[in-house]
């Protein structure tokens, strides 16, 4: 091989790694920034944090925030129709045989025969031809109309930044709740198998001593073996919540997680807590104000608030743009034109534009009307169908009024539900408690059996798996709350702050 092919596929080669590296790069940046956003928290991530980073890592709204700049550039779109567009051109021709038009002789000789022609050579040699176009929309009515509607439009995809970052925030707290509950779980199944461990090596102690029989031994075994399955798989269990919750927060699934929060020591109706790892969740539950009273003023700002029935309002002023626009089609429209040109001629070698006296100007103005007569149906039809699309999104806004109605009805009623059964729930827990201890002392002292023992575990573990499901209930009913009032945590009526927070590099 030549040592200059060499050198060439040497340097394609080299070429090819450092664009390889430059991608490879570019992906390692994306997963070291995810990654710092978790190593950044010091240990466990807490509710408010896993928002924020939703809120800047979800696809979703990345996707919605485009959505905003695409309605950006078509509002410069709609205003480009209205203003007015300027072109400017130039030509150069070079004769290199000049034209020939035969004309009859009498043109030059009045004598001469009329059937016969003589040729006679037209033009020079260099011909230019240049200068500017200038046009200006005085009346269009479709253009003026998309100048409002692009507005609206643009309207309408920050309602809908609005409304994704709603969803994105209950979705990002029911996927945390779900960690939660599923985590409680895993520690209830833990504390389940210690209590059983430990009474199993009491009895095997009490069986060495002759107090009780190997039957009682032998069922401590089967009920030991019984549990570890289900710590196994509430484990699995609490892997898919944190997958989901990753998921939600924009961030790969395979990254280890661990959130804050303890819902066996969360009480549901204080205003505060002592504990540092359930602040989070308090500081989120009480940013919304709880009204359980349903009244027409708090149904009428959920209306006002909701992201989805503020997209509703605006697409129907959209569609009563789309009514004008269509209606429009039936007025004339009419365009002012002006031209400057400039034309030269020029025998011999080309000099550009000759000069002066091979130079000639031009100047015109033009305002043309335009007004279309016939068109068949389609204008009409295009009308109707506008309206029709009005109509229904009409329908579709009732029926959302309707499920929002429906949705503030059942998280309150979970929410009642949940203060109801609370003191129940802890009462239950504490007496569980208490008759787990004395079960096991009294077995321990010899006066109770094995199943009292088995009976109170079984009774302290329902206890304690109740109380922790109703916190969880109440807690998701109060996300599902606040979207359906329209008031979510950390997404104001201003999509600025939200725009702000998304990172889209």
């Amino acid at each position: 091989m030549r040592p200059t092919k060499i050198i060439k596929i040497g340097l394609l080669f080299m070429l090819s790694l450092s664009l390889a590296g430059t991608v490879l790069g570019q992906q390692q940046d994306t997963l070291k920034s995810a990654f710092e956003k978790i190593e950044e928290q010091p240990g466990a991530i807490s509710l408010d944090q896993a928002i924020q980073i939703a809120l800047a890592n979800n696809t979703d709204i990345k996707r919605s925030l485009l959505s905003v700049r695409d309605a950006d550039q078509q509002v410069r779109t709609a205003w480009s129709n209205v203003m007015p567009e300027i072109t400017s051109s130039a030509n150069y021709t070079r004769n290199l045989e000049v034209p020939v038009n035969f004309i009859p002789e009498v043109v030059f000789n009045p004598n001469g025969d009329p059937d016969n022609l003589v040729p006679v050579a037209f033009g020079t040699d260099n011909n230019w031809q240049g200068g500017f176009t200038i046009s200006q929309t005085i009346f269009n009515g479709q253009a003026f109309v998309g100048v409002s509607t692009s507005s609206l439009y643009k309207s309408a995809q920050s309602e809908g930044l609005r409304a994704t970052a709603q969803g994105i925030v209950t979705q990002t707290r029911m996927a945390y709740y779900q960690v939660l509950i599923a985590k409680e779980q895993v520690r209830l199944q833990q504390s389940r198998l210690e209590r059983v461990r430990k009474n199993l090596e009491d009895t095997r102690k009490s069986y060495e001593q002759g107090l009780v029989d190997e039957y009682a031994v032998m069922q401590l075994e089967v009920q030991l073996e019984n549990i570890k399955p289900e710590l196994t798989s509430a484990e699995f269990s609490q892997k898919e919540a944190v997958r989901n919750l990753l998921d939600a927060m924009g961030l790969p699934v395979s990254l280890s997680l661990e959130v804050k929060g303890d819902l066996s020591s969360f009480d549901i109706q204080a205003p505060n807590t002592s504990k540092e790892e359930n602040r989070a969740l308090k500081k989120v539950d009480r940013m919304t104000a709880l009204s359980l009273e349903s009244d027409s003023t708090l149904l009428q700002r959920a209306f006002e608030m909701r992201g989805d029935l503020r997209v509703l309002d605006v697409r129907q002023q959209l569609q009563e743009k789309q009514i004008k626009a269509q209606k429009s089609k039936y007025l004339p429209s009419i365009v002012a034109n002006y031209n400057l040109r400039w034309s030269a001629a020029q025998p011999g070698n080309p000099v550009f534009f000759g000069t002066e006296r091979q130079r000639a100007r031009s100047q015109t103005f033009m305002v043309g009307v335009q007004l279309p007569l016939f068109q068949g149906f389609r204008r009409d039809a295009a009308i109707q169908q506008a309206q029709i699309q009005r109509k229904d999104l009409q329908l579709q806004e009732y029926q959302t009024k309707q499920n929002a109605e429906s949705e503030i009805t059942s998280a309150e009623e979970s929410i009642r539900e949940a203060f109801q059964i609370e003191a129940a729930r802890k009462r239950a827990l504490d007496l569980a408690q208490e008759g787990y201890d004395r079960a096991l002392k009294r077995y321990q002292a010899g006066l109770g059996s094995q199943q009292e023992v088995t009976d109170a575990e079984l009774q302290l573990r329902k206890a304690e798996v109740g109380y922790a499901q109703m916190v969880f209930n109440y807690l998701a009913a109060k996300a599902q709350y606040d979207q359906a009032v329209g008031k979510v945590p950390f997404v104001e009526e201003d999509v600025e702050p939200i725009k702000e927070k998304i990172e889209l590099e």
